[in-house]
């Protein structure tokens, strides 16, 4: 019997891979499992005291899909494919756990045996790669001084966030804030020293965009935007009051300024209630006319223009 023909080395061999595989019959019910695909059962509470065979994949996959489970759905729908004949079907999904981040790629093909209908599953960890593309993506939107969001970011966010404040008929509120006299802080000290304040400012303004409907960015140059989403003027406007008070503690010298000795902000502030076929253009549009009568009437301070 040659090396190949060892059955006994074959399912050895299959047990070391650390790829989670099943094999399904033409039901789509699993007939077999490796050892990592139980062992990854256990671990996240989806075992079976009495194993895998028998267990309906594909019914579980349509059962997710049922519940909303855009993966599963995926998932059901390629895994039916291969069962009809189709060769393979991949897939690459998000399973997080409450501690990590993970990501799979389902390979599923087909294999024909003694005139039956198998499917073949295995499920690849793919999380360094899926890691390394997101830490990528992440610094194409974030400004490379303040490690806030980049403007590109924004504008793409509020777009989105407009669009479901329109759906929802939900507020949406912007704030855009400035650093008073940036021009003159840089000719007294230098542009190293301005880069420093504009890091000390984003650091305490990105505190407050706490929740996922809010974002902090830097905008450009001195300038910083914050929105809310599903907030008004009213509901933000202690959270802001907090947050140009905070930007005076940090005592960041600016001696020639003729309002303060140190850094302030001056910050505009709209609510507008989101509606279909309307741009979000209008929110930053109006803020940025309530940051102009800010600096009108005197700087470092909050004006609220609705």
């Amino acid at each position: 019997m040659t090396v190949l023909h060892d059955l006994e080395l074959l399912q050895k061999v299959i047990h070391s891979l650390s790829d989670h595989i099943a094999v399904l019959d033409s039901q789509g019910c699993i007939v077999f499992t490796n050892q990592a695909w139980n062992r990854f059962g256990a671990e996240n509470r989806c075992c079976r005291e009495s194993g895998w065979e028998g267990v309906n994949y594909l019914e579980a996959c349509e059962d997710a899909a049922r519940t909303g489970d855009e993966f599963g759905k995926h998932a059901a729908f390629g895994i039916a494919k291969v069962i009809r004949g189709e060769e393979c079907f991949q897939l690459e999904y998000p399973c997080h756990s409450p501690s990590e981040k993970r990501w799979f790629l389902m390979n599923v093909v087909g294999v024909e045996h003694e005139r039956s209908r198998y499917v073949a599953i295995s499920h690849v960890n793919i999380t360094l790669r899926k890691l390394a593309e997101e830490h990528a993506y992440n610094l194409s939107l974030t400004d490379g001084l303040t490690g806030l969001f980049n403007r590109r970011h924004f504008d793409n966010f509020l777009s989105d966030e407009w669009r479901r404040c329109a759906r929802l008929g939900l507020p949406l509120t912007v704030a855009m804030i400035d650093i008073d006299h940036f021009k003159l802080l840089n000719d007294t000290y230098g542009h190293q020293y301005g880069d420093q304040c504009l890091i000390k400012v984003a650091g305490v303004l990105n505190r407050h965009a706490r929740r996922p409907s809010d974002i902090c960015a830097r905008y450009g140059g001195e300038e910083f935007v914050l929105a809310f989403g599903n907030s008004t003027a009213a509901m933000v406007r202690r959270q802001l009051e907090k947050l140009i008070e905070e930007i005076r503690c940090l005592q960041l010298p600016n001696a020639n300024a003729p309002t303060a000795g140190t850094v302030t902000v001056s910050i505009g502030v709209s609510t507008q209630y989101p509606r279909s076929g309307t741009k979000e253009s209008v929110a930053v549009g109006e803020a940025d006319a309530a940051l102009y009568k800010a600096k009108e009437g005197g700087r470092n301070r909050i004006e609220f223009l609705n």
